[in-house]
């Protein structure tokens, strides 16, 4: 495991993890935010995805990243998948950057997506790319975390209620460590 500013790799995802991340989920989708999931959005649905992508991140093809509360429960969390194709060994997808609503607003998603560059970086990528819902506060967030917008899909995935939405696609290269 490693740790930086409240933000912590998992590499194997406990019974508590899964519960905590598929609450954070569940909220995220009921507050509207799109990623990946419709209304009507259960608890149990939530908690399938996280189990089905926990193989991944035990085998190491997803860097998989959590930030904590006080009580040591998962309130966020982002991770970047690096088992790519052959021809792609520099790069990773950026995925679910995901901050529980009660926890906003604290610098979570900055620190989930600085010690996420970090580790890609540790992992030799030097490309990281993502998209997300055009005009909403992920976009700033990346724009200021110094991210390079390359376009805009119009009506490229759905919200929660089913109502279209467009999507920007960023890119950024990072520096390879070793």
């Amino acid at each position: 495991m490693t740790s930086s500013a409240g933000v912590t790799q998992i590499t194997d995802l406990s019974t508590t993890d899964l519960e905590d991340l598929s609450e954070v989920l569940y909220a995220c989708v009921e507050g509207g935010a799109s990623v990946s999931f419709m209304s009507p959005f259960s608890a149990e649905r939530a908690h399938a995805f996280w189990l089905g992508m926990s193989a991944d991140v035990r085998n190491g093809n997803r860097i998989f990243l959590a930030a904590r509360d006080e009580g040591g429960r998962i309130v966020g969390t982002v991770h970047a998948i690096v088992n790519l194709p052959e021809n792609q060994p520099h790069r990773a997808e950026v995925a679910k950057l995901l901050v529980h609503p009660r926890a906003r607003n604290q610098g979570l998603a900055a620190s989930l997506m600085q010690t996420l560059e970090q580790l890609c970086a540790r992992a030799g990528k030097t490309l990281l790319v993502l998209d997300t819902v055009t005009g909403g506060t992920a976009e700033r967030l990346y724009t200021r975390e110094g991210w390079q917008e390359c376009g805009k899909i119009p009506a490229f995935a759905l919200m929660p209620d089913g109502k279209p939405c467009s999507t920007t696609v960023f890119y950024k290269q990072i520096s390879a460590t070793v």
